[in-house]
Parts: C-alpha cells; sequence; structure tokens
C-alpha cells in the first residue's frame, strides 16, 4: 500500500525525446530544473495524482536471471546508489526512451525524470524514481489587454489534469527487481512504454493474487450464479464474497467455496467453471494466498450491487452488512398480478 502525501521532490530533469523512425530529434537539458514554490506543488500533483486514482497493480523488472540485460535497472541502481547525480542517469534514460520511439503512432513530448524522497509503501519510508512523460498538447486561451479590448491569444501547453504516461520505481526489493507502477493514459502504445522501455512483468503478489481471484468470482457469479438462480443470488455470491475477504487475512479456496454457496449443486459449477475460465483470469494455482485489503476496497467500487427491474425500481444491497439482505429481502411471485416481487423488512426509514 502506498502514500504519496509526503513525498518530496529532490530533484526533477526534463528532456524532449521524439520520434525516431521520423527522423526527430532529442534535446537534452544541461543542468536539473529548479523548481520555485508555485511550481513545485503544481507539477508534484500532476506527477502523482494518476497513481492515487488508480488501482495498486504492481510490476517489477523481470526476472533476476535477467536483470543485468536490464538497462533500465541498472540505471535505476545507479540513482539509488548516487542521487546527487541524478541528472547524468536521467539523460542516459532519455536515450533510451529515444531508442525505444520508433513506431508510427509513437508521439514526441517531454520527459521528466524525479528523485523522490518521503515515499511511503508497505508502512515504509522510501526513496523513489518517476519517469513521466507529456505527450498530448492542449489549445489553451490567453488574454491580453490591448489599450480598450482585450485580445485572445490561442496557444498549446499541458493539460496539468491528465498525465499522459509514468511510473514509479521505489527503492525497495533490489534483488528481486523493484516494486514499479505504471500508469498510460494512451493505450495504443503500451507495448512500447511497458514492455520495450520499461522491460517489466507483473509483479505476483498478494494484491495480484486478490484482485485476479474477485475478478475471476464476480464472473463466476454473473456466468453461472445468474443462469442458474436468479439477480438476487448473484448479488449475494457477491456480497459473501466480499465479506469473506474482508474478514480474513488469508485465502483459502475450499474454506472460501463453503463459506461463499449457498447452494450445494453449485459447488462441481465452480469447480468446473475454475478448471475452464482459471488461465483466462491467472488463478490456475491459486487456492491459498494472502488477503491484500486494498485490492478488497478497489473491487468493492467496481462490484455493482443492485439489483434492476423492469418497473423502474432498484434494491441496492449492503457490502459492508452482506447477511442484510439474506435476512431482510424474499423474493415471490404473486399469482393475481402474475409478476414476481421482492419484500423487504424494516423497522425504519433512515433519513439522510
Amino acid at each position: 500500500m502506498i502514500n504519496l502525501f509526503n513525498a518530496q521532490i529532490e530533484s526533477l530533469s526534463i528532456h524532449r525525446v521524439g520520434n525516431k523512425n521520423r527522423g526527430e530529434n532529442m534535446f537534452v537539458s544541461a543542468s536539473t530544473f529548479h523548481l520555485n514554490d508555485e511550481i513545485k506543488p503544481l507539477i508534484k500533483e500532476y506527477f502523482l495524482k494518476p497513481f492515487r486514482e488508480k488501482e495498486e497493480s504492481y510490476y517489477r523488472f523481470h526476472h533476476e536471471t535477467d536483470i543485468e540485460f536490464n538497462e533500465l535497472y541498472n540505471l535505476s541502481n545507479q540513482i539509488f546508489d548516487d542521487p546527487f547525480n541524478t541528472h547524468e542517469y536521467s539523460k542516459k534514460i532519455a536515450t533510451l526512451l529515444y531508442e525505444q520511439s520508433t513506431h508510427p503512432h509513437i508521439k514526441s513530448g517531454e520527459v521528466y525524470v524525479v528523485y523522490f524522497e518521503g515515499m511511503q509503501l508497505d508502512n515504509e519510508k522510501v526513496s523513489a524514481i518517476g519517469i513521466f512523460k507529456s505527450e498530448l498538447k492542449h489549445d489553451f486561451l490567453q488574454f491580453e489587454q490591448k489599450q480598450s479590448n482585450l485580445e485572445m491569444i490561442v496557444q498549446q501547453g499541458v493539460n496539468l489534469q491528465k498525465l499522459d504516461k509514468g511510473a514509479i520505481i521505489f527503492n525497495k526489493n533490489r534483488d528481486e527487481g523493484y516494486k514499479i507502477l505504471s500508469v498510460d493514459s494512451n493505450k495504443y502504445d503500451t507495448k512500447y512504454w511497458l514492455e520495450n522501455f520499461l522491460g517489466v512483468d507483473v509483479l505476483a503478489d498478494e494484491n495480484y493474487f486478490t484482485k485476479n481471484y474477485l475478478n475471476f468470482a464476480k464472473n463466476f457469479a454473473k456466468d453461472v450464479v445468474l443462469p442458474a438462480e436468479d439477480k438476487k443470488q448473484e448479488v449475494m455470491f457477491m456480497n459473501r464474497s466480499m465479506d469473506y475477504f474482508a474478514k480474513n487475512d488469508d485465502f483459502e479456496e475450499s474454506n472460501y467455496i463453503n463459506s461463499v454457496i449457498d447452494n450445494p449443486a453449485l459447488i462441481p459449477e465452480f469447480q468446473n467453471y475454475k478448471t475452464e475460465k482459471a488461465p483466462k483470469y491467472k488463478v490456475e494455482d491459486l487456492t491459498n494466498f494472502p488477503i491484500a485489503n486494498k485490492a478488497v476496497t478497489d473491487a468493492r467500487k467496481k462490484i455493482k450491487n443492485v439489483i434492476t427491474l423492469d418497473t423502474n425500481i432498484q434494491i441496492k444491497m449492503d457490502f459492508v452488512n452482506a447477511d442484510s439482505a439474506e435476512k431482510f429481502v424474499e423474493k415471490g411471485w404473486d399469482e393475481d398480478k402474475q409478476m414476481y416481487y421482492y419484500l423487504v423488512y424494516f423497522n425504519k426509514e433512515e433519513k439522510k
């Protein structure tokens, strides 16, 4: 889990990288950029905001047998060992990115190499290297007073509300390849950023396992529980799943199955679904793993816990109190109206 609030920019280098295949050049700054009090909070927010809003899906440099061939890994080692010379290493990072900028879709842009102190990762303060790129330029208006009129001038610049590409390399787990977060707003050239430049693999940790298994469970609910039973049972299955993940420190599959599947007939269906779909959701060998609370919180925000009826009525379930729907919501059939109904029990209406 990360906390970026106290992160401090110790060094900022800015270079420009063109598309090598189109004959565009690169420009390397002679020295670091001096941040004044006006720019510092704006640029820090520009760099870090996307990482606070994104799920924490970590990467690492390719497996340790390949680390010595990853130039960016070696440059990261040098920066962490010698942070006062970050700017000199940043020139090599810009050159490395330029060498990978050959696909026709890749846009030229500014590359920012930042040395951070005060990052918090897994409750530990660490330094970090930030590599960011701004590509898309946006039109904006400037106004200039000339005699008795205001003149309107169109200019182009970087939108500080949207970072195009970025990676944070945390100074932790060097031997395994460092923990890395990445964002990319432009999905058409992801291979260029993640594979060719960063040279990373997904980090298979508890966050990765938890996220994948919850995604697998959500699709089992949609593909199997809903057709076999109804929308309420689909929602209830995910309610119980979220409840299990929220209340346990470790996942154990047989215990999970017994906790969340009410209908015994669905147990073999669950096992068959896992056999068939496990490679798609990358849960083939997942039967035991530590549960990552942050991944549970992120998944909770994405899972729909609403029953939508064709009579323009919605019933929203509560993941925090998962047993409430089981106790206080009943489904039935009305012979006179020839319609299904939900019966909801309550003591009083909450005035919110």
